[in-house]
């Protein structure tokens, strides 16, 4: 069994969910907590019980020193790039959080090391790992509602949230709808080709940049995908996984971002309603079923779902939107 040696650069929230997950594997050892405030690294060491070094910084001698050979990435978006191209540039294989980088030249780049290193960059995109998406999935099945043409997302929520979202350009965008346009490739099976966006900041918001915005996708076959969201939406909130509307050429099929779903198709001139079968095998979900699958991979040698090669396809509508926004063009996607 191979043995993990786990530097965590980033000791905020997320850390937190990564490693309380990763202590219960038998084929971890904490070797490192990395975090430019030296206090939040100590007192997150010590809050875990763990007896690993801490760091301000992520650096090649200390790795090399320590022996560690998979970096966690759960800094904030601005520092990931540093923090992924040492890791990779080192030998180590890297977890980091959503989203890849804070520039989609950034995020390209990281993928040409990851390629150029051999070393294996996997991202955390736990929306994809719940049961109510993977049974969802099945209802857009072309057995069930037929050819997909139509996927709609809409979230409004109101976290009233406070640090580097809220100086964030375009946080809704960057930060949030990455998990929402992840989720509409997985379940059309697609990736975009052009996008139209419009980011707006209602007069109530207290974020210095757009948290509000609405996108059409046009997708690789065919399917057009809307997304209208918000950060600052009181009152009937939907879910963090959104409300989806998917239509075919049989049916309808709607899903609440919970555990529940259902399709109306139409057949010999009635309507019957479908409930998914859910056939996930899912021991776990969220976060700590996206970190099982990425050390299956990683250990059996295969890709992961959320590989940095398909992830970046994700990164490139985030940033096609933004770009469309500021624009106010339609923008064509690579």
């Amino acid at each position: 069994m191979k043995k993990f040696n786990v530097a965590v650069v980033g000791c905020g929230w997320a850390s937190g969910v990564w490693i309380d997950y990763t202590a219960t594997r038998d084929d971890v050892e904490f070797k490192l907590l990395v975090d430019i405030n030296i206090d939040a690294a100590i007192k997150q060491r010590d809050g875990k019980n763990l007896t690993c070094e801490v760091a301000q910084k992520l650096e090649e001698e200390t790795i090399k020193r320590l022996g560690i050979n998979l970096v966690f990435d759960t800094t904030i978006p601005d520092a990931h790039f540093e923090t992924v191209t040492t890791a990779l540039r080192s030998g180590c294989d890297v977890f980091g959080e959503k989203p890849m980088s804070s520039s989609i030249e950034s995020a390209r780049k990281m993928v040409e090391v990851a390629n150029k290193t051999g070393r294996t960059y996997s991202v955390m995109q736990n929306y994809r790992y719940n049961r109510g998406i993977r049974g969802y999935k099945e209802l857009l099945s072309p057995e069930v509602i037929g050819n997909l043409g139509t996927l709609q997302a809409e979230f409004f929520l109101n976290p009233d949230f406070s640090g580097f979202r809220a100086e964030m350009e375009s946080p809704l965008i960057l930060d949030m709808a990455i998990h929402s346009f992840d989720e509409a490739r997985f379940l059309s099976d697609a990736d975009a080709v052009s996008v139209y966006c419009h980011e707006y900041n209602p007069s109530w918001s207290h974020y210095k940049g757009d948290i509000s915005a609405a996108a059409i996708f046009e997708m690789s076959n065919g399917v057009v995908f809307t997304y209208h969201g918000s950060w600052v939406a009181q009152g009937f909130n939907t879910s963090w996984n959104c409300n989806w509307r998917a239509i075919g050429h049989n049916g309808t099929a709607i899903w609440n971002g919970g555990g529940e779903s259902q399709a109306e198709i139409y057949k010999n001139g009635e309507i019957i309603k479908v409930e998914p079968k859910f056939t996930w095998d899912y021991k776990a979900e969220s976060h700590n079923a996206c970190l099982a699958e990425m050390f299956k991979a990683l250990s059996e040698g295969y890709a992961a779902e959320t590989i940095c090669t398909d992830n970046i396809k994700s990164m490139e509508m985030v940033f096609g939107a933004i770009e469309s926004s500021r624009t106010g063009k339609k923008v064509m996607l690579k």
